[in-house]
């Protein structure tokens, strides 16, 4: 599996970023979370003017087999390929926020239980259809997390190499907030209890009887302190996709919005990997999915905004995003109080 080489950010212009910052014509901390943005997105980028190129959105789809363990989720499987055909058709909350904010949005078959027509829109990286029930066996093979993870990887690149420096993640796939929960516990050392949710809309008691599955499931597979064997164990094909994207994301200094629940889940599994990835994320929101504020409290790390989302897809992401074009538009255009020639006494 790809290592990914991921240098921490270079602080050395940290005390000219602070004066920059403050020396805006504005009271000082008067932008504030602003400010902590611009700064973040000045360390990613090493330069006192940063700027957001080619913002990309890359919507990762896949089945999971844990579906046909009645419990987990209200929808069934077949839900996954209808939403991924409602993406393509451009009718889905990520296509009218993407368009709004001039994403280049991307759709990806990570390992949809379906055989879709050839479409533009659509990029084929379909490792199987759909990952094995894990309440059973592994969700997948170590090729096939390895391809997945690479995958990912490469899909970022290319990315890149079409002059994108800041990209966003999101997802499809019916059960895949039972993998996220899996991997919430097993990383943040959280009783699953605490890390399951309503999912696409369980009620209390299915929440419940969803929570006794899982248990069932980590017990079957046991403790274990290794990202790429529990990715392996309760990892969907669109989450190991997701992680492989971040690490090279990082790799190559992008700029990476992290969305919600079962994005973030995919982000533990590469902050084991290589903490240092956290020095090139900004999160967009937390979402109203129980476990997501645990998650980031476990990350240490501060959302941009609280809507009460939890819709997934990667909206939280995009609809942060003009915030994070404001950090970089006041750091680039606003004037100093040497400038504008107003005293700063």
């Amino acid at each position: 599996m790809n290592t990914f080489k991921i240098t921490s950010n270079n602080t050395d212009l940290l005390e000219q970023i602070k004066h920059k910052i403050d020396f805006k014509t504005k009271p000082v901390g008067s932008l504030g979370s602003l400010e902590t943005i611009a700064k973040k997105l000045c360390l990613i980028q090493d330069t006192l003017n940063p700027k957001l190129t080619n913002p990309t959105m890359l919507v990762f789809a896949a089945d999971h087999g844990i579906t046909a363990n009645k419990g987990v989720s209200p929808y069934p499987q077949e839900v996954t390929a209808q939403m991924v055909l409602n993406f393509l058709n451009g009718g889905a909350a990520i296509n009218v926020f993407c368009k709004q904010h001039n994403f280049n949005l991307k759709i990806i078959d990570a390992g949809v239980n379906f055989n879709f027509e050839e479409n533009p829109a659509l990029i084929n990286a379909k490792i199987a259809n759909g990952t094995k029930d894990y309440s059973k066996e592994p969700a997948m093979s170590k090729e096939q997390c390895s391809l997945a993870i690479e995958k990912g990887a490469e899909l970022v690149e290319n990315s890149y190499n079409n002059k994108s420096n800041c990209i966003a993640f999101g997802e499809m796939g019916i059960g895949n907030t039972s993998s996220a929960a899996l991997l919430m516990s097993t990383f943040t050392n959280i009783p699953i209890e605490d890390c399951v949710g309503k999912g696409t809309g369980l009620n209390i008691e299915g929440v419940t009887k969803k929570a006794k599955i899982l248990k069932s499931v980590q017990e079957l597979h046991g403790d274990c302190d290794n990202a790429f064997e529990n990715l392996q164990n309760f990892g969907g094909f669109e989450i190991a996709m997701i992680c492989g994207a971040m690490l090279k994301a990082a790799e190559l200094k992008m700029t990476i919005i992290v969305d919600g629940f079962i994005v973030t889940s995919a982000l533990l599994a590469a902050n084991s990997i290589n903490p240092s990835i956290l020095d090139y994320c900004l999160f967009s929101h937390v979402s109203n999915e129980q476990g997501h504020k645990k998650m980031l409290e476990f990350l240490n790390v501060e959302p941009i905004l609280h809507l009460g989302l939890r819709l997934g897809e990667g909206t939280g992401a995009a609809i942060a995003y003009p915030i994070i074009e404001s950090a970089t538009n006041f750091m680039n255009e606003m004037a100093s109080f040497e400038s504008a020639g107003v005293s700063n006494k």
